[in-house]
C-alpha cells in the first residue's frame, strides 16, 4: 500500500546547557553522565528497528575545548533582562575539554551520530538560545544562530533544521516571524513547532495565576487524550520560500515511578496517534531529551521500543515511513 504518513522523532541534545538555570551539575549529574551510554543505545535501537532520529544539538556540543568554543561566540551575545538565563558567564567556570568535563562538550558523541550515517544532526541553536525572553533581539538571534552554523560547518556538518529551546516559537505570533525568516535566510528549512492546543502555546516569559493547571495538563495529557491526536497533514504546512513547520505530536515523557500504574497508557496514546497517522497520510511528531532517559534507563527504553515495534507493524501494513527533519521537509520540497 502506498502511504505518504511519517513518523519523525528529535532529541533536544543539550547536556547542561539545557537545564543551567534550574539545576546546577552535582544535583543532575546522575542524568547528564548517562546521556553518552543513552545515546549509543537510542543509535543501535534505531538503528534495529531502521527508525531515523534528528538530534537538535546545542552548538557549544560541538567544540573540542574551551579555546575552540570561544573562536566561535557570537559578539552580539542574548541581552537577557534576566541574566541568570545567559550561559556565557558560565564558561569561566567550565573546564577545558571533554575529558576533564563531560557536562559542557560532547564533540565525540556529535561525531559518533554524523558516522553513524543514518541520522540527521540538527540544531538547537548555539547557547540554548531563549526567543521570548525579555531584553534580546532578532539581531542576537541571528548571531547565536550563524554561531551555531560555523562550528558545525568545521565538522562538515550542515545545519538543515532547528528546535527552539523551551519551544520558544509560536507561528500564531507576529513577533516571531522574524525569527523564523532569519532561519529561513541561513539555510534552516524546518522547525519544530508546537502543539495547537492551547496549553502549549502559553508564553513561559507571561505571569499566568493559575500556571500550574497548564502544567498539570500537559502532563495528563501524556496519558490521557487531552489535546487530541496531534497528526498533522504536512502538505498544509508548506510554503514556497519559507521555513517548514514540522509540529509537535507528543513528548515521550520519562519513566515516573509515582504514576508507574498508569505507564502503559503512554504508550498506547503514541500508538494510537501513530495509527492513525499511518491509516490518514499524515505525521506523527514525538520528541523528548536523551537526559530524560538518565534514571530509570531500562523502564524508558522498554517503553521505546514497544514504540518502535509498533512503527514497523504500520511499516509493513500500511507503508509508514521513518524520516528526519530535513528528510521530510526534502520530500515536501521536491513535490514542488
Amino acid at each position: 500500500m502506498i502511504n505518504d504518513g511519517h513518523l519523525v522523532i528529535s532529541l533536544d541534545f543539550e547536556l547542561h546547557w539545557g537545564v543551567f538555570d534550574v539545576r546546577t551539575v552535582k544535583s543532575y549529574e546522575v542524568n547528564l553522565l548517562q546521556v553518552r551510554p543513552v545515546i549509543t543505545r537510542l543509535l543501535e535501537l534505531a538503528d534495529a528497528y531502521d527508525i531515523k532520529l534528528t538530534f537538535s544539538t546545542v552548538g557549544f556540543l560541538f567544540a573540542e575545548n574551551k579555546e575552540e568554543l570561544k573562536k566561535y561566540l557570537p559578539k552580539n551575545k542574548p541581552t537577557y533582562k534576566n541574566q541568570k538565563l545567559s550561559p556565557y558567564p558560565l564558561l569561566d567556570s567550565i573546564a577545558d575539554t571533554e575529558s576533564e568535563d563531560p557536562f559542557h562538550y560532547a564533540k565525540s558523541v556529535v561525531d559518533q551520530i554524523k558516522n553513524n550515517g543514518k541520522h540527521e544532526i540538527g540544531t538547537h541553536t548555539f547557547s540554548h538560545y531563549y526567543c521570548h525572553e525579555l531584553g534580546q533581539t532578532v539581531e542576537q538571534f541571528e548571531d547565536d544562530l550563524k554561531s551555531a552554523i560555523a562550528i558545525a560547518k568545521s565538522m562538515d556538518i550542515s545545519l538543515e533544521s532547528i528546535v527552539f529551546p523551551r519551544n520558544m516559537i509560536n507561528t500564531d505570533d507576529l513577533c516571531d516571524e522574524p525569527y523564523l525568516n532569519v532561519c529561513y535566510n541561513n539555510g534552516i528549512k524546518s522547525f519544530r513547532g508546537k502543539k495547537k492546543a492551547y496549553m502549549y502555546n502559553v508564553h513561559a516569559t507571561k505571569f499566568y495565576h493559575n500556571w500550574y493547571i497548564f502544567k498539570l495538563l500537559r502532563i495528563t495529557d501524556a496519558y490521557f487524550n487531552v489535546s487530541g491526536l496531534n497528526t498533522y497533514k504536512v502538505e498544509k504546512f508548506y510554503q514556497k520560500n519559507k521555513i517548514l513547520n514540522l509540529p509537535a505530536s507528543i513528548l515521550l515523557r520519562k519513566h515516573s515511578s509515582l504514576l508507574s500504574f498508569i505507564e502503559p497508557l503512554k504508550t498506547k496514546r503514541i500508538k494510537r496517534g501513530m495509527k492513525y497517522a499511518a491509516r490518514h497520510n499524515e505525521m506523527f511528531h514525538i520528541w523528548f531529551h536523551p537526559h530524560n532517559f538518565g534514571t530509570h534507563t531500562d523502564k524508558n527504553f522498554k517503553n521505546l521500543e514497544m514504540i518502535f515495534k509498533h512503527y514497523k507493524e504500520l511499516n509493513k501494513k500500511y507503508g509508514f515511513k521513518s524520516e528526519t527533519m530535513t528528510g521530510l521537509t526534502n520530500k515536501m520540497i521536491s513535490k514542488h
